[in-house]
């Protein structure tokens, strides 16, 4: 090739990257996205951000709504799962775990905040059935027991409840493991075992299920998932053969650095699978992506109810070696930390900082002394609330309700002088368009509807639109012609939001 040519080349290549400096960018996925909600936790539907950053947001602790107040209740009350079944609010808990057996308690409540302890009458405990236990049954496994409400359209109704317990045994070589039990139950209530035998067995070195191993129904993929405890072994080989670190695909020496590169082993959390609840699949470390390695503990997992398909976590994230209290006879720290999930595998954990941090309150500075249930359900018009132990190991051990709003662990959030969100092209159905939002009484946001290539529709433009300004959970979006935007379903569109001192956490056509 000549000098002549070659220059030609890096002239061309000059002009096509200043094309793409100037604006320009490479063709977007085009995102089907319906009239599902679409919170903007991540990058899957946004293009760019100009001057918008994305922001994490805390649950805001209120009221405690379990306390220890029961003979048959220890410090270790921990594992609360809540449930919204109908006009109940319905919670599953450990209520104790250093005297034999171990037993899982139940309580109630018609709001989320008041709760009572029915007396059930059906676990005898020290001579009497006035208690609210609702399992071990005589002879039964069970140490942390996680609960769902069962959304499988195949589910029989005598099967419409089922769980999953931890139960350690011995090996011949003496060595203690923990298998992983199913129940199941008409009402919630009442526990039968699906089978003397466990449903899953640990791999070989990998058998700690000593932890609140968490069971959903995954209606978006159409199987049971169990997320359960594990310790990695850095160098070990899952099914495919591949040496990886934290997750299914990145190798653990690159997501190492300064002491934690000691670590030959870190609690993490597999998946497993099942369509009918009996058979399982092996198990699959969730992806983390290149997050630095951590120990997480209890992972929380629940579907979000306003959008099933994105499974959240809120995991326990333990400091092994950091002791706060001289006195305190164990090392470590807790907290709680949040990530998600667009396919149940791969996580996005882009925030690295705490979700919910222990406090001022010194009995929360330990080892075991906060902890998130798999409990998000909604609480009022546009709240919905996270239910977590505080205390933990001590004598005021205590169950306590925080509130996020709706859609509300992420936000996109815009400064004073305003930014640009830009969306990937999309393709919706519905009529209207609604936004999850809050500004300042001096904030604003509007919203141009452009065509595939970024020219703004007719009609549609920035210029056109009702200037949006409050703080709703769902704003109807108008222009000057009106609210409808059924002429343009089934079409590819791009978003063009322009916001000033504003945070917007979802959007949805409907």
């Amino acid at each position: 090739m000549t000098r002549r040519a070659v220059r030609g080349w890096v002239a061309a290549g000059l002009l096509f990257c200043g094309l793409f400096s100037a604006g320009f960018s490479a063709p977007s996925e085009v995102r089907e996205v319906g009239s599902e909600l679409q919170p903007l936790w991540d990058d899957w539907l946004i293009e760019s951000l100009d001057n918008v950053r994305q922001v994490l947001h805390g649950p805001e602790p209120r009221e405690i709504v379990l306390r220890r107040d029961r003979p048959w209740e220890d410090h270790a009350i921990y594992n609360p799962v809540v449930i919204k079944d109908g006009y109940r609010y319905r919670m599953w808990y450990r209520a104790r775990a250093f005297e034999k057996p171990i037993y899982t308690a139940y309580a109630e409540s018609l709001d989320g905040i008041h709760w009572v302890k029915p007396n059930l009458g059906l676990i005898e405990h020290d001579g009497s059935r006035e208690n609210n236990l609702v399992w071990p049954a005589p002879g039964g496994k069970g140490r942390s027991v996680s609960v769902l409400k069962d959304g499988n359209p195949d589910a029989g109704p005598q099967e419409r409840y089922k769980a999953i317990t931890n139960q350690g045994t011995k090996l011949p070589s003496g060595r203690e493991i923990a298998l992983l039990y199913g129940l199941v139950s008409p009402d919630g209530l009442r526990w039968r075992m699906v089978r003397q035998e466990p449903i899953v067995v640990p791999p070989l070195g990998d058998g700690a299920f000593d932890s609140h191993n968490i069971i959903l129904w995954d209606e978006a993929r159409g199987h049971y998932s169990i997320y359960a405890r594990g310790w990695y072994r850095r160098g070990s080989k899952p099914l495919d053969g591949k040496t990886v670190g934290r997750g299914p695909y990145h190798v653990m020496m690159k997501r190492t650095s300064g002491p934690l590169e000691k670590i030959s082993r870190i609690r993490d959390i597999r998946r497993f699978t099942s369509t009918d609840f009996r058979n399982w699949s092996e198990p699959v470390y969730i992806g983390l992506g290149d997050t630095p390695l951590e120990h997480l503990y209890k992972n929380s997992a629940v579907p979000y109810y306003r959008r099933p398909g994105l499974i959240l976590m809120f995991p326990k994230r333990f400091h092994p070696t950091r002791k706060f209290h001289g006195d305190w006879p164990q090392p470590g720290q807790s907290e709680v930390v949040f990530m998600f999930s667009r396919d149940g595998l791969n996580f996005d954990r882009r925030f690295m900082e705490a979700f919910l941090r222990p406090g001022p309150n010194p009995l929360n500075w330990h080892e075991r002394a906060v902890q998130a249930g798999p409990a998000l359900v909604p609480t009022a018009p546009g709240e919905m609330s996270l239910y977590y132990v505080e205390q933990g190991k001590t004598d005021q051990v205590r169950i306590r309700r925080a509130v996020l709003r709706e859609d509300g662990s992420i936000s996109l959030r815009a400064p004073y002088r305003g930014g640009v969100v830009q969306t990937r092209p999309l393709v919706f159905s519905g009529s209207r368009l609604t936004l999850n939002y809050s500004t300042s009484a001096a904030g604003s946001l509007r919203v141009e509807i452009q065509d595939e290539s970024g020219q703004p529709i007719s009609g549609y433009a920035l210029e056109d639109c009702r200037e949006i300004y409050g703080d709703e959970i769902q704003r109807e979006v108008t222009w000057r012609n009106g609210s409808s935007v059924e002429d343009l379903a089934g079409r590819t569109v791009r978003l063009k939001i322009s916001m000033k001192d504003a945070d917007l956490f979802s959007l949805r056509f409907q």
